[in-house]
């Protein structure tokens, strides 16, 4: 769906949806404290005439806040550079992962990258994320783990990091970081969402010096499940949480669209 833009955005071209949907995105990363300052990426599939198979990621040297849709890097599969309005390129180590997944899952829309404080402690420790609330729930034997490897310059790990991937669309990169796929922006930055309340959550439980009261597994299965067949995660055309979410990036940003 289509957001609104104030007319404070000014008169500048808006840019395609697929380019605006993965700003907000930046911008709502950046809003909630997920960023990292330069580093991490979200891509997300190019408008189709930008290039086939390519995608969209964040130019290198701009924070979060400041990526606009226009900024956004159009770059094939094989790294070669489409279009680059702001002339700076992109991290090499961005490309190794976000190609990765891209060329081996063409259900997946958007990948999205994060380096939180919460999300690196719990990729640090060997359970990852334990079922101790509702949210965590929605990870249920659904996450994926890939073992880390150093800073990922080395092309050779997309094959071992899509192996351990699969069919999966959430991954704890071991001693590094989160990651989500989604057949939408939205469901991307959703997932990422919730697991950062999750992991956040877990810490401080885990910090609290009470005793942590697991949840059964059939009665977290069950939890599972229900998210999945929640609507709003499956429909591409009708997301209303993203659609608020989008309102809210074009609020307090409202040139992320220009």
């Amino acid at each position: 769906m289509r957001v609104e833009t104030p007319s404070s955005a000014g008169t500048q071209a808006r840019q395609p949806e697929e380019r605006i949907q993965l700003a907000a995105a930046y911008r709502l990363i950046a809003y909630f404290k997920m960023d990292d300052s330069i580093f991490t990426h979200i891509s997300g599939r190019a408008p189709a005439d930008e290039g086939e198979h390519a995608f969209l990621i964040n130019p290198f040297g701009l924070r979060f806040d400041e990526v606009k849709a226009s900024d956004l890097v159009t770059v094939d599969l094989n790294g070669d550079i489409l279009r680059d309005s702001h002339g700076a390129g992109i991290n090499k180590a961005g490309f190794t992962i976000h190609s990765a997944v891209h060329e081996a899952r063409p259900d997946v829309h958007c990948v999205l990258h994060t380096h939180t404080v919460a999300g690196v402690a719990i990729s640090s420790m060997e359970e990852g994320i334990l079922p101790l609330n509702q949210w965590s729930l929605q990870f249920h034997d659904r996450l994926a783990f890939h073992d880390y490897e150093g800073i990922a310059l080395d092309l050779g790990e997309r094959e071992r990091l899509v192996a351990d991937l699969g069919d999966r669309n959430v991954m704890i990169l071991r001693n590094h970081g989160l990651l989500t796929c989604g057949r939408s922006v939205g469901e991307a930055f959703a997932l990422m969402y919730n697991m950062e309340r999750a992991c956040r959550a877990q810490l401080a439980i885990m910090s609290s010096g009470g005793t942590p009261r697991r949840i059964d597994p059939a009665l977290a299965e069950k939890t599972a499940r229900q998210y999945e067949q929640w609507d709003a995660h499956h429909d591409a055309n009708r997301d209303p949480q993203w659609d608020a979410f989008q309102r809210l990036a074009i609020k307090h940003y409202p040139d992320l669209v220009t």
